[in-house]
């Protein structure tokens, strides 16, 4: 199975997921143990995939990815 994202998607999405994954409250959220194995690949291939993750500008880039995502949404999520 293959899944593509834009770069602006897959830099939001790993920097969330490596904020995200080890938290103990979404620990307790993921009911299946197999289910960690789907996040562990995606996490690990989007590390992999992203050379701007080690890029000195990476604050800089993760910011302009999530207003350009951000952007693209309208007003879908909004609360």
């Amino acid at each position: 199975m293959n899944i593509e994202l834009t770069n602006y998607q897959a830099l939001v999405l790993s920097e969330w997921m490596n904020r995200i994954m080890h938290r103990e409250d979404f620990s307790a959220l993921v009911d299946d143990r197999a289910v960690w194995s789907a996040l562990f690949r995606i996490s690990g291939s989007l590390e992999t995939q992203l050379s701007s993750i080690f890029d000195s500008s990476y604050s800089e880039q993760l910011a302009a990815a999530r207003q350009r995502l951000i952007d693209e949404l309208g007003e879908f999520g909004e609360r």
